[in-house]
């Protein structure tokens, strides 16, 4: 059975030494649990690795290995000349893994992003009709406007754009969908690039967006969620488009 380790002070978390194989998961699952339970705060720092390797009785690769794994999960960042201190919950290692689901194959990659984006992004919509606040409804009104001014400005439009969807998933009020939707950013900025390109695609975009807006100051969920259906059938129709034959030059 494995030692207990005490910290003599009282104010740390307690660790076990571990004696198996795989020894740097061990590791990791003792600090994520440390995270879970509240032991380990945002913020924290970790003790040195030579520290740690003490606690643990392990190897300092054993903890170099480990803190290598917490970093790719995303519960801790190892800042250079700092230490390594325990982060905010993010969507950073959900971003990653569904980046690379993507980009593995990037065909099938693209219509699974699609129909997630079908299935979560209408009953955000109609989540966030009721709910909205007023400070969230006039980033809407202001991306809108935005879109509508940069119809020859990639970069302006699609930021706007994310910003449209992202204020939806925000008032929609449930921080598990705005982490997933987050997660997925930098591949619809992808998706958005590729559109703009296709002969009169913002232009198309910019009346579901319209749509969705006002069903939105409505309060009304259900116009929401049909409008962004059509919002999305668009997209998928445009994204569908051979760039070769309905590509445009971005000036």
């Amino acid at each position: 059975m494995a030692d207990e380790m005490v910290d003599p002070l009282g104010t740390r978390p307690m660790y076990r030494t571990v004696k198996a194989s795989r020894l740097y998961e061990q590791i990791v699952q003792q600090v994520e649990d440390s995270i879970l339970q509240g032991q380990l705060k945002p913020g924290d720092q970790l003790p040195a690795e030579r520290d740690l390797a003490q606690r643990f009785g392990v190897s300092r690769t054993a903890v170099r290995e480990a803190v290598k794994a917490l970093c790719e999960k995303g519960l801790v960042e190892a800042q250079s000349g700092r230490g390594t201190f325990v982060t905010k919950p993010s969507s950073q290692a959900m971003w990653q893994s569904l980046d690379l689901m993507v980009r593995i194959n990037k065909r099938e990659g693209s219509a699974h992003l699609a129909e997630l984006r079908a299935v979560l992004e209408p009953e955000i919509a109609a989540l966030a009709s009721p709910r909205i606040e007023e400070q969230l409804l006039s980033t809407m009104r202001e991306t809108v406007a935005t879109m509508d001014r940069s119809l020859h400005d990639p970069e302006a439009y699609i930021e706007a754009d994310l910003d449209f969807h992202l204020a939806l998933a925000e008032a929609a009020g449930n921080p598990l969908i705005l982490s997933l939707l987050d997660s997925i950013v930098g591949l619809l900025r992808e998706q958005r690039g590729r559109i703009f390109k296709v002969d009169g695609g913002p232009e198309r975009g910019q009346f579901p967006h319209k749509r969705i807006l006002a069903a939105i100051e409505r309060r009304d969920p259900d116009a929401a969620r049909d409008a962004m259906r059509a919002h999305l059938q668009q997209v998928r129709e445009d994204s569908a488009y051979p760039e070769s034959s309905k590509s445009k030059p971005i000036s």
